[in-house]
């Protein structure tokens, strides 16, 4: 009680921040006059006399009020838009780090451009990230004619693009894409074997439009880089085959968990129909043999139960194309992993893709969280600002909207059926339309979308359809959606990055009744200026009908996708009207919501085709999304936990990788490797405290001789009195580096580095990718530990660790062992590296199965011919060193003693970097 009244007096701690920006908006308005007096060239001056500042010790915060006065008065030249004082707030929002919460129609677009101009002056480069390739490409033509007039360059990412043109794109001031190129760029640089290959610079400042959707939503779902695998078709189809035969006693489901398990007596008929189809070892499902067939099952009854054909996913062109369960659109390309897409295709009959291999993977948390400054803005991200918080460190900022917002937000409507619902939505629709008002339908899958057209055929009710079969047309159909009379159905309303205005949209009435006209032109001046006399005439009429009234026809699992819908009724001030409808049989009640005491008093109080309208009821489905809400959020905070661990271990890599690439020669780290290797070897062989007649000579010998490709004598040191392990080290490590001496001097010493550098990236590569296909093993099993009384997470951590020990070790030897055993044959011209092989680009949740997919070609792999031989050849005698230690250097290992006598390791005193 008592913050609710200091929240009255003093205002919220949102108000307070807000109010305290007031001050630097007034600084920026005092630059106006003197810059608007500029002529176009001395404006575009303001950016190089800004970088001088900056190259002087000015920081950019000083140079905040001038720079995006600036920036508002190249909008208002170019654009023909001013920025909004609220906008000049948002900026500022951006530019600290935090996200701006704007409603619908406030002018994000033109907000980011203050923050990425101001961001940018330094020239280590902003990317502004987008939620699909349209967005992208048309913001970065739309604001980019802002940046350039201001002398900035700016470059898009989109699929399809070659690394050449990526370079050119990521090495631009200001660079646009969607999350996903930005990460499987930052993957596929991480898999490159020359630096020059790589396209992205290091990370500065991003701004993130949709944040909420980018980093809530799709957060839920690793970036994967895949290889293909072995191809399993008939296996999936003979199982689908049986599963098919399956009835609804064989199996439960859980629609919460989205997962379907065989019951005992289905168990049984699964294992004699598998055994009749000799897909069985043994007469027991569960048995370890039949791991495999139990994965094939598994995944089958998921895809024949669980996933549903125009909800989950469509069949067009003899493909299983994907649909966001956020957007409703048709992910083209994207498939899921663990082998359900291949369990969908093979119940749709149509053509089975192999499986594929994980080669590199990063959660969009972890990649977000590079940048050392990030900043977001979207229409609706309160409800999650603890999350947001939590994993990112980002405040959530509320801007004040420039008009007050006049739509009304009506109570729900609760019916009994779902066809008494629609049936009332029917009516609502007719009735609003018949007077002039344009209606926004929003639904949560195309199946109810057609429902709902169907129904709106049957009243010969004029409306557009807008969901994943008509993909290509979105812009067009939700930019004319604020036409008199006009009634769109959309599936989701979320990123859709148009701006639904009301009496039309004068750019795509253009492009729809007059395509033959070029701009410019005096016919296509005459058609503009009297569609855009139209336009305000018809806007005039729907404001008069009360604006749009955006229909929901359900909720949705999360508040931010419903307020998304509304948010499209009643942008700038304009009137609008929103109301929601449901019914007993809507997903979210079924699965989520209290359903006995609902049904028991809908069931008794409710009589068919009667409504109620109670804030109560509003009231107890917000508890029920709060639910899925938490729940959601569980997930990707379980995904990120996961990822963390990987994360340590992935940052170790890459950063050995790049070392490697940077370095002129990495003699120095296969010397290590090799030492490390010898000390393994004997070790294993001689464990310490043991006696020489205990030891393992013959293990030596054969190892030695197999990883370092050389025959130690070691039967003639043994006949030495008092030989100690570490002398044993020391001899086999000084054969082992004189061999390798000899082979290096037989060819150019460019080419040997090269050669060594190959081998280690490869090495590298090829277990790190052993490494991730463990750790997904691994994480999909550590959940039993918990039986045990112990912590998943925290077994899986220590679990982790030991691996990444041992991947290490796999790779010292490795390495050891093939430049050890390899005969290299000096070339004059050496080949080029040949090109990668087109990878597979995933974005999949490894809880429900969803991901983004992209085929993309990743580069060039660069594998070197080495051909297998033991070198016998004599051991040159060791030369003189001089007293000097600057001599020393290249000349004596790492690992050896150090010659000034101090007893330690070379590399740790005169040979330490």
């Amino acid at each position: 009680m008592l913050g609710g009244i200091a929240k009255a007096i003093f205002g919220s701690s949102n108000d307070r921040y807000v109010k305290s920006l007031q001050p630097i908006v007034r600084k920026i308005a005092d630059f106006e006059p003197a810059l608007s007096a500029m002529d176009d060239e001395t404006l575009r001056r303001q950016t190089v006399l800004f970088r001088e500042r900056l190259a002087n010790g000015e920081t950019l915060d000083a140079l905040l009020p001038e720079a995006f006065a600036t920036v508002r008065e190249a909008a208002k030249r170019v654009l023909g838009q001013r920025h909004y004082d609220v906008q000049m707030i948002g900026g500022i929002v951006l530019h600290r780090g935090e996200i701006a919460e704007m409603r619908t129609g406030e002018g994000k677009t033109l907000v980011a451009t203050l923050a990425t101009y101001l961001n940018a002056l330094p020239g280590t480069g902003v990317h502004v990230v987008t939620v699909n390739d349209y967005l992208a490409k048309r913001d970065a033509e739309w604001m980019g004619q802002v940046y350039r007039f201001l002398g900035l360059t700016v470059g898009v990412i989109v699929p399809n693009l070659d690394d050449h043109e990526r370079r050119a794109a990521y090495a631009s001031d200001i660079t646009y894409g969607t999350n996903n190129e930005f990460g499987f760029d930052y993957l596929r640089d991480n898999m490159k074997y020359d630096r020059s290959h790589m396209v992205q610079r290091p990370f500065a400042f991003a701004v993130v439009d949709e944040v909420d959707s980018v980093l809530i939503d799709e957060a839920r779902t690793p970036l994967i880089i895949s290889g293909p695998t072995d191809d399993k078709s008939d296996l999936y189809k003979a199982v689908d085959a049986i599963v098919k035969q399956t009835s609804a006693d064989d199996y439960e489901v859980d629609e919460k968990q989205r997962s379907v398990v065989l019951t005992e007596d289905g168990t049984e008929r699964m294992e004699r129909a598998l055994e009749a189809a000799g897909l069985l070892e043994g007469a027991n499902l569960y048995d370890f043999e039949n791991t495999q067939v139990v994965h094939h099952l598994n995944q089958a009854l998921r895809a024949n139960v669980i996933y549903k054909r125009d909800t989950d996913y469509i069949v067009k062109g003899g493909k299983v194309i994907i649909i966001d369960e956020f957007t409703g659109r048709m992910m083209d390309g994207r498939r899921w992993s663990d082998g359900l897409h291949q369990a969908v295709e093979a119940k749709e009959g149509v053509r089975i893709e192999p499986e594929n291999q994980t080669l590199a993977s990063i959660t969009f948390q972890n990649y977000f969280r590079m940048y050392p400054k990030l900043g977001g803005m979207t229409g609706t991200a309160a409800t999650e600002a603890a999350e947001f918080y939590h994993i990112y460190k980002m405040n959530v900022v509320t801007i004040p909207t420039n008009l007050p917002v006049r739509r009304i937000d009506q109570d729900d409507e609760f019916y009994k059926t779902w066809q008494d619902k629609f049936g009332a939505i029917t009516q609502a629709i007719r009735e609003a339309s018949a007077k002039g008002q344009p209606v926004l339908v929003g639904t949560v899958s195309i199946e109810k979308s057609e429902m709902l057209s169907e129904f709106l055929q049957k009243e010969n009710v004029p409306h557009n359809v807008l969901n994943a079969r008509y993909h290509e047309q979105e812009a067009h159909i939700v930019a004319q959606a604020g036409r008199l009379g006009a009634v769109t159905i959309a599936t989701n309303m979320a990123g859709r990055g148009t701006d639904i205005q009301l009496g039309g949209n004068l750019e795509f009435r253009l492009l729809d009744e007059h395509p033959e006209l070029e701009m410019g032109t005096p016919e296509f001046d005459i058609a503009a200026e009297r569609i855009k006399a139209e336009i305000v005439q018809e806007k005039q009429k729907v404001l008069e009908a009360g604006g749009l009234f955006v229909l929901g026809t359900e909720r949705h699992e999360s508040r931010r996708i419903d307020n998304q819908l509304r948010g499209r009724s009643g942008r700038q001030g304009d009137p609008g009207l929103s109301r929601f409808y449901l019914s007993l049989d809507d997903d979210l009640l079924r699965i989520f919501g209290p359903q006995t005491m609902f049904a028991k008093m809908m069931n008794k109080n409710l009589a068919d085709g009667e409504a109620i309208v109670s804030p109560w009821i509003s009231k107890a489905i917000e508890t029920a999304q709060r639910k899925v809400e938490a729940r959601n959020y569980d997930i990707r905070k379980q995904v990120v936990e996961y990822d963390d661990v990987m994360n340590d271990q992935r940052k170790v890599v890459y950063e050995q990788r790049s070392d490697i690439m940077d370095a002129e020669t990495v003699d120095d780290v296969v010397s290590d490797m090799r030492a490390e290797t010898v000390n393994a070897l004997v070790s294993d062989a001689c464990p310490p405290g043991s006696y020489p007649e205990q030891w393992d000579v013959e293990m030596l010998k054969e190892r030695t001789a197999q990883t370092l490709g050389i025959e130690a004598p070691i039967d003639d040191w043994l006949k030495e009195d008092g030989l100690e392990p570490e002398t044993l080290i020391e001899r086999i490590q000084q054969l082992a580096d004189n061999a390798i001496a000899e082979k290096a001097a037989a060819i150019p010493p460019e080419e040997w580095h090269r050669i060594e550098k190959s081998i280690l990236l490869q090495n590298l590569d090829h277990h790190w990718k052993e490494h991730l296909s463990t750790l997904d093993a691994l994480r999909q099993v550590i959940h039993l530990r918990a039986y045990a009384q112990k912590t998943p997470l925290n077994e899986y951590k220590h679990e982790a660790f030991a691996l990444f020990e041992r991947m290490l070790s796999s790779i010292r030897e490795d390495v050891t062992r093939v430049i050890g055993n390899a005969q290299f044959l000096a070339q004059p011209d050496l080949p080029e590296l040949p090109e990668m092989p087109d990878f597979i680009t995933t974005h999949f949740d490894p809880l429900t199965g969803d991901d983004d997919t992209r085929d993309l070609d990743a580069g060039a792999l660069g594998l070197i011919t080495t051909r297998v031989a033991p070198m016998q050849t004599p051991l040159p005698d060791g030369e003189e060193l001089g007293t000097d230690p600057e001599s020393w250097k290249g000349r004596v290992s790492r690992n050896a003693p150090c010659p000034c006598g101090s007893g330690n390791k070379y590399k740790h005193c005169h040979g330490a970097l």
